[in-house]
C-alpha cells in the first residue's frame, strides 16, 4: 500500500510521485521480533497459498475465540456478487493495495466498500491480517468500521462501512475545477476527529496502538464530514511497562513520518503526533506534504512553513487561497500554532494527542461570523525549530487583551494555556503508566 487515494474514494486515484511508503531495515532483539505485530512489506517470497491459507484461518479463528472478533467471513463468491463481479461500475478507488468496489450486502441491504488486494502488490498477507485484527479489535466513531473479510484460496478481500465523500484527500488536495472547497470550520472538524481517533489508539486501547500511517488519504468522511482513520495495515502495538519506544522498520507514508522514526526506527507515540501535525498543516494550507510540482524551497511543506512559525505576523501566508479569507483569524493562529507544536523536532516537546483534542474542542467554539482575517493578532507559539528552554509569553499577552470579550474566550485559555505548560514541561515529563 504505497501512495495511494483512500479505498472508499470516489474516484481513482491519481498517480504521484508524493506518497512513497519507506521502509529500512532495523536491527530486533529476538524479544522484539516476538512482540511486534507482524509486517510485510515486500511480497517477494510468494508461498503456496495451500500453505498458507489454512494458518490464516487458523489465526484469525483463534483470536475470534479469544477476543470476540465480531468481523464475518464472507466467502469470495459472495463479495463477486455484491460487486456484479468487480466491474468497472463499482470501482470507487484504487491504487498500489489493489482496487476498492462498491457494494450491498444481501441480508442487510447494507453498502459497503470492498478491498481487493492486489495479488500482485506491495501489501502482504501478514499485513492483510494485521488490519483484520486491529479493526476487529478496536472501535471508536473515529475509526473506520471493519464488516468482514475474505481469505478465499489466495484471495485477500476486506470489507469496510462506506464512507460517501471518500477520503480528505479528494476534498483538499484534488480539488476537480468546479469542486466546492472545504469551508474552515469543516477542516478543524475533520481535524478534531482525526485527533479523537488516534487519542483512542494511543490513551484507551490497551495496549497503545501507534497508528504509524496518518494522512490524507487515510482519513475518510461521511455525508456530515465526520471523519474516520482507515488503513490499519501498518499499525503497531506500543511500547508498555518501562519501555519508551518498539523498534521497528521504517515505514509509512514519506513526508508524514517523525524526523526521529525515520533516523532511528524507534517508534513512540508520539511519532503519530507529528504527522496529524503535517495532516493539520494540510488542512490549513491546503498544500500536499510533499508537491514536486511547486518550487524547490516549496516541495517539503513542513520546510516551508517552519520559517512562518517563527513570525505570527505571517500565519495568514499559510492559509488555502481558496479560502478567500473566509475564517476567523484567531481560529487560524491557534490552529498554525497547534501544528508547529506537533511538528517540533523534538518528540519529548510535542503535545500528547489528548492536549490536542483539548485545544482543537476550544477552538472550535469560534463563532464563524466573527474575526475575520486581519481583525485578531496572531498567537506566538513554539516553532518545531525553537530549542525547549525557550517559552515565549505571547499567547498569554493576546489573552489579556481578548479576555472581557466573551464568556467563550475562558476556553480558549485552556487551549492556549496546555500549550505553554506541555512546552515547559515536556523534558521531564515521564512516560504515562499507559504506554
Amino acid at each position: 500500500m504505497s501512495c495511494f487515494s483512500c479505498f472508499s474514494s470516489t474516484k481513482a486515484a491519481k498517480p504521484c510521485n508524493n506518497g512513497k511508503r519507506m521502509q529500512q531495515p532495523a536491527s530486533h532483539s529476538p524479544k522484539e521480533s516476538a512482540q511486534s505485530q507482524p509486517e510485510n512489506y515486500n511480497n517477494k517470497a510468494k508461498t503456496n497459498h495451500h500453505q498458507s491459507e489454512p494458518k490464516m484461518d487458523k489465526e484469525v479463528n483463534k483470536d475470534n475465540e479469544n477476543n470476540n472478533i465480531a468481523a464475518q467471513t464472507f466467502t469470495f463468491r459472495e463479495l463477486a456478487n455484491i460487486t456484479k463481479n468487480f466491474r468497472q461500475e463499482c470501482l470507487i478507488g484504487e491504487g498500489g493495495f489493489g482496487r476498492v468496489y462498491k457494494g450491498k450486502l444481501e441480508k442487510t441491504n447494507k453498502e459497503v466498500a470492498v478491498k481487493q488486494l492486489d495479488r500482485n502488490g506491495l501489501q502482504g498477507n501478514r499485513e492483510f491480517l494485521v488490519e483484520v485484527l486491529m479493526l476487529s479489535l478496536l472501535h471508536h466513531r473515529n475509526l473506520v468500521n471493519l464488516i468482514g473479510y475474505c481469505a478465499d484460496g489466495d484471495q485477500r478481500l476486506l470489507v469496510y462501512e462506506y464512507m460517501p465523500l471518500g477520503s480528505l484527500e479528494d476534498h483538499l488536495l484534488d480539488l476537480e475545477p468546479r469542486q466546492k472547497p472545504l469551508e474552515w470550520f469543516h477542516r478543524m472538524k475533520i481535524a478534531l476527529d482525526a485527533a479523537k481517533g488516534l487519542e483512542y489508539l494511543h490513551d484507551k486501547a490497551n495496549p497503545p496502538v501507534i497508528y504509524r500511517d496518518l494522512k490524507s488519504s487515510n482519513i475518510l468522511l461521511d455525508r456530515e464530514f465526520n471523519a474516520k482513520l482507515s488503513d490499519f495495515g501498518l499499525a503497531k502495538l506500543g511500547p508498555t511497562g518501562d519501555k519508551s519506544h518498539v523498534s521497528s522498520r521504517v515505514m509509512g507514508t514519506y513526508g508524514y513520518c517523525a524526523p526521529e522514526y525515520q533516523r532511528t526506527g524507534q517508534l513512540t507515540v508520539q511519532s503519530d503526533v507529528y504527522s496529524f501535525g503535517v495532516v493539520l498543516l494540510e488542512l490549513i494550507t491546503g498544500r500536499r506534504a510533499i508537491d514536486n510540482t511547486r518550487k524547490p524551497h516549496e516541495q517539503n511543506l513542513v520546510n516551508w512553513a517552519e520559517p512562518i512559525f517563527k513570525e505570527p505576523n505571517r500565519y495568514s501566508e499559510l492559509a488555502d487561497p481558496v479560502l478567500e479569507g473566509k475564517f476567523p483569524v484567531r481560529s487560524l493562529n491557534q490552529a498554525v500554532a497547534i501544528a508547529a507544536m506537533c511538528l517540533n523536532e523534538e518528540p519529548s516537546v510535542r503535545p500528547l494527542i489528548s492536549d490536542v483534542v483539548t485545544a482543537l474542542s476550544f477552538l472550535g467554539t469560534i463563532s464563524k461570523g466573527e474575526e475575520l482575517q486581519g481583525t485578531s493578532p496572531p498567537v506566538d507559539m513554539p516553532s518545531p525549530s525553537h530549542h525547549p528552554q525557550q517559552p515565549t509569553n505571547a499567547s498569554s499577552d493576546l489573552l489579556d487583551q481578548d479576555i472581557a470579550a466573551m464568556e467563550r474566550q475562558r476556553a480558549v485559555a485552556e487551549a492556549i494555556e496546555w500549550g505553554n505548560n506541555s512546552r515547559n514541561k515536556a523534558p521531564h515529563r515521564q512516560t504515562p503508566p499507559s504506554l
